[in-house]
């Protein structure tokens, strides 16, 4: 054991589990949300020119993707920041506003790293629990707000078990958090959502200052292994995160790549894409529900099947049939969206186990 002192909130920190990783020709990779296509060509051209240029730096806040990003969404470069994912923005977002034992609320279970980000700013996490159809409980997380808390964190879609805010679930949550707190609403999944109900934070943010909005390149724009995310909210609060992100914190060919995908026929080809993985989406959960399954509707790139005790027998049976999912022990089994043929292998494995 190292004699050097370590903080104890990192020495307890929970283990990021990554999905599973592919092992043969004929596994189907289903445990990390990934697009199941490769980046566009022309993305792929733009990325290849760039690593030429790899002996220098890139732009150090990525201005030429922010402006980019800015004129997509309609806002001003300073209300931009770009970073290595969307995780490493989340924590540095909680760098910036938390202090020494802070609360944050989130919905629980959510994505896995938001406890550990929190935990490395210092803060507390206050989980608050989903609703039974894997939903966010607005009001049940509005309530969990006390003068400790100094961030609010929600994700719609809600990964991993799928279910998105409608835009009056999202409007009630934003309202509802009092204007010192900021509320950080992360929807990578976004692309994927076919339900017109659903809310886009982005809708928001004129009138809500404490309102911050995080989006990525790693799913539908099929950049994964780039990773480059973004955040979009009021300009003071983004210069503050700016200040402590990690300088050249997106790589020069991450942020060549990320601003060719954000061209008008990249992001055309980019939204058919999202509609074929969103269509299948829908195709896999009603041949689920045929089986019996009992699953969230999701409107994200992956579904949940929440089978509790079983969540290790259940991935060690996909496993045998050659498909890698996500378990999250005694909660349940993520499965992402694959190609056609590699659903249609899922829906075989999920017969089989009904059947057993």
């Amino acid at each position: 054991m190292t004699p050097v002192h370590l903080r104890s909130a990192v020495q307890t920190l929970p283990a990021y589990v990554p999905g599973a990783r592919s092992t043969g020709k004929d596994v189907a990779k289903l445990s990390s949300n990934e697009l199941p296509y490769p980046p566009h060509a022309s993305v792929l051209t733009a990325l290849t020119a760039a690593a030429g240029g790899a002996n220098r730096y890139p732009q150090m806040a990525g201005d030429a993707l922010v402006e980019a990003i800015a004129r997509r969404h309609a806002v001003a470069p300073e209300q931009v920041v770009v970073g290595n994912g969307s995780v490493a923005l989340i924590q540095h977002v909680l760098d910036t506003v938390c202090d020494e034992g802070d609360d944050v609320v989130l919905p629980w279970r959510s994505f896995e790293a938001y406890p550990i980000c929190i935990a490395v700013a210092g803060a507390r996490a206050v989980k608050v629990p989903l609703t039974a159809d894997g939903r966010h409980d607005v009001p049940g997380m509005i309530a969990a707000i006390t003068p400790r808390t100094r961030a609010l964190l929600a994700c719609t879609p809600n990964n991993p078990t799928g279910p998105a805010l409608a835009a009056d679930e999202l409007a009630a949550l934003v309202e509802g958090v009092p204007e010192q707190v900021l509320v950080i609403v992360d929807e990578a999944y976004l692309d994927f959502v076919t339900d017109s109900a659903v809310g886009d934070a982005l809708t928001l943010l004129e009138e809500h200052p404490n309102l911050l909005v995080s989006r990525t390149f790693s799913k539908a724009h099929a950049l994964a292994g780039l990773r480059v995310g973004y955040l979009v909210g009021e300009a003071g609060i983004i210069s503050a995160i700016r200040s402590v992100a990690t300088p050249f914190g997106v790589n020069l060919p991450a942020q060549v790549a990320a601003v060719a995908a954000l061209e008008p026929e990249v992001l055309g080809e980019t939204a058919r894409r999202a509609a074929a993985v969103a269509a299948e989406r829908d195709r896999v959960l009603a041949a689920l529900r045929e089986q019996g399954w009992d699953v969230p509707d999701s409107q994200g790139n992956f579904f949940w099947l929440a089978v509790g005790e079983e969540t290790s027998a259940l991935a060690e049976h996909f496993g045998a049939a050659g498909i890698l999912v996500r378990p999250f022990v005694g909660e349940g089994v993520r499965v992402s969206i694959g190609t056609p043929a590699e659903n249609d292998r899922v829906l075989a494995a999920t017969a089989a186990w009904r059947a057993r």
